[in-house]
């Protein structure tokens, strides 16, 4: 069976050095890394999105390879922008004789089996066979390093793949792949073992995969999610009109639930102000039934999702940006919500909650409002100070740019992972 392909740029089929010294030698200058991704594109994932941009910018090649195709409905413009071609690894209607295919392409010698089918031990059928087809593709493509986009299937498929071309990956964890319930611990401690480098986009995720799952702390780096600065310009917020406005997908881990309350008790208090939330999802039903049963008609309004432009125009225009994110009640929670980052920098002053990464940007009073899980009334209170005060939405908005400054540049935080892929591979050509 042979790869759906979205679209190719170049014929991206350079072969890999023939000895040690010169793969050390090309990977010197910069890697060349296949992405390894759950699905591509995806409307909420735009952190990949900018990650790739930056890697492009600095001349990296990048091959992206997605284990689903896409099911949004809406996508982001950047996207358009990203130059690496995209594979779609097949995944439906399985048959053995396309996995014994699969297997006798890969054309691997007993030792190389049998580490492949140690590595596969427990492995969904699917994840096997694209880990087979993707070994295939890292050894047509050049390819020297992995990365997978979350600890769960994405990472699987890497490991195995990588095992069986013989090249090094890492992964980047995320939220749901490391604490929702569901996530098979055993299988996830396998991928953080064999991977390279283990990159996560918050402290709070560092200790917990250092201290719950076992990981390796010489191998665990702190990467933020970056943004791409000159994208995202400071307005100081001291005249906006009295708007709210949140983002996200319309899940539990948000929160937004509690933000519609908070909304009916500012209401109550006599305010006037209006709400914008902005996103899809499969709580859209239960949140506007609870706008209309509490009379937000005309107050609170759900626009479904937007391109990325006009979030920007809608954030940056608002006097308050909320995000009450709640850790759900399957362990589902944001690491660190790209959404609060972008906000932080146009300037809009942010309210947010303590969940796993937030706190580490969000300190109290200085560079945002934080309020606790599942606290509407103290949501209310916090959205009706700062729009009652503008030198308080300044104060805080000045704070938190010069924190998205300081740590969140896409540029400065790419070149970080760059250079794990780049030990990465010096390090396999040792071995």
């Amino acid at each position: 069976m042979e790869l759906k392909r979205e679209r190719k740029v170049g014929d991206g089929r350079g072969q890999p050095p023939a000895g040690a010294a010169d793969r050390a030698a090309a990977v010197t200058a910069m890697p060349r890394v296949g992405y390894v991704v759950k699905r591509y594109p995806r409307y909420s994932e735009t952190f990949i999105v900018n990650e790739l941009l930056a890697h492009e910018a600095a001349g990296m090649e990048a091959v992206i390879f997605a284990l689903r195709p896409p099911n949004d409905t809406h996508f982001q413009d950047a996207i358009a922008r990203v130059r690496a071609p995209v594979h779609y690894l097949p995944h439906a209607g399985l048959r053995a004789r396309e996995l014994w295919s699969a297997l006798s392409k890969a054309a691997l010698s007993p030792g190389e089996l049998a580490l492949g089918l140690e590595a596969a031990a427990g492995m969904d059928v699917v994840d096997v066979h694209q880990s087979l087809l993707l070994a295939e593709q890292i050894r047509e493509h050049g390819l020297t390093h992995l990365h997978a986009h979350f600890a769960s299937s994405p990472a699987a498929v890497a490991r195995l793949a990588a095992r069986l071309a013989g090249i090094t990956y890492s992964l980047t964890a995320h939220a749901k792949d490391i604490f929702h319930d569901d996530v098979d611990r055993p299988a996830l401690r396998a991928r953080l073992g064999d991977a390279s480098v283990v990159v996560t986009v918050s402290n709070f995720n560092v200790s917990h995969l250092r201290d719950v799952e076992g990981a390796d702390p010489d191998r665990i780096l702190r990467i933020y999610n970056g943004l791409d600065l000159e994208t995202f310009p400071f307005e100081a917020p001291a005249q906006r009109p009295d708007r709210i406005v949140a983002v996200g997908r319309l899940v539990e881990k948000k929160g937004f639930g509690d933000l519609v309350e908070a909304c009916s008790l500012l209401r109550d208090l006599g305010r006037h102000f209006s709400c914008r939330i902005i996103g899809a999802g499969p709580r859209e039903g239960d949140l506007r039934n609870a706008i209309s049963r509490m009379g937000l008609e005309g107050v609170v309004t759900m626009s479904g999702p937007l391109p990325q432009s006009e979030i920007r125009r809608e954030v940056g225009s608002a006097a308050v940006f909320a995000a009450p994110c709640v850790v759900g009640e399957d362990g589902n929670r944001d690491g660190l919500p790209t959404t609060l980052l972008e906000a932080m920098a146009l300037g809009t002053p942010c309210i947010s909650t303590d969940v796993t990464g937030i706190p580490e940007i969000l300190q109290h009073g200085e560079t945002g409002l934080m309020v606790p899980q599942h606290a509407p009334k103290e949501l209310a209170f916090a959205m009706d100070r700062l729009l009652l005060d503008p030198s308080e939405r300044v104060r805080l908005a000045v704070g938190a740019r010069g924190v998205i400054e300081r740590g969140f540049d896409v540029h400065h935080n790419t070149a970080r992972l760059r250079q794990a892929f780049l030990g990465a591979n010096v390090e396999g050509d040792a071995r």
